[in-house]
Parts: structure tokens; C-alpha cells; sequence
């Protein structure tokens, strides 16, 4: 089953990212299908590279990490980066700049679409 989340809150501050996350790492390591992640709007910061967060609290780039290390696309919107003025350099591993295209496709051949 491929499963398509779409996050739109930021990465820290609500809890809307994080359970997202939880839910497409816990699919990502069952491997019976195809997790695909696209972060849009204030979500866009969840790809930073290097975040440092308090021992104890959970690290948003680190469950990003979970998917892609089994081979999962986590795609960044292009646009919302750079209005938050976020580079390619500045992504965390295994992520990348996306586009609003791809986004559609994805939609398209998901089996279900979950958006946060």
C-alpha cells in the first residue's frame, strides 16, 4: 500500500508533525509498502539540517531519518523554502527540495492520502 502524508505545521510547537511522523516511521519500518512525505508551508523547517532540541524531547530531523534510511521519499515544497529562505544545502539528510507537481502525482497514485 503506498501511503502519502502531507505535513503542513511547523516541526516544533504543535504536536500535529510529530504524530505524523510516529504514523510514517511505524509504516516505514513494517516495509509493506511505499511511505512518501511532503513537507509544505511551515512544515518546510522540518528538514533542517542540525536541529538541536532539549534531552528528552523528540527531534523531528531524526524521525525524518527513520523513513528515508529504509528508502522513502521525503520531499520539501521548493516554494516554502524559499520563503522561509532554506536552501538545499541546509536539508537534512535523505530529504530534498520538491515540487508542487510531484506533489500531484504523488496524490494521484496514493492508495491514501493523510494530511497533517
Amino acid at each position: 500500500m503506498d501511503t502519502l502524508f502531507i505535513l503542513n505545521d511547523g516541526p516544533y510547537g504543535t504536536e500535529r508533525s510529530f504524530n505524523a511522523l510516529r504514523i510514517a516511521g511505524a509504516l516505514a519500518k513494517r516495509g509493506n509498502g511505499t511511505v512518501r512525505i511532503f513537507l509544505m508551508g511551515d512544515a518546510a523547517p522540518c528538514a533542517k539540517r542540525g536541529q538541536k532540541v532539549p534531552q528528552g524531547y523528540y527531534n523531528i530531523e531524526h524521525m525524518l531519518s527513520i523513513v528515508t534510511r529504509r528508502g522513502h521519499a521525503v520531499a520539501v515544497c521548493g516554494t516554502c523554502m524559499d520563503a522561509r529562505g532554506i536552501t538545499d544545502e541546509e536539508l537534512a539528510e535523505g530529504t530534498r527540495r520538491g515540487t508542487l507537481d510531484e506533489l500531484a502525482e504523488w496524490t494521484e497514485t496514493a492508495d491514501q492520502v493523510l494530511v497533517f
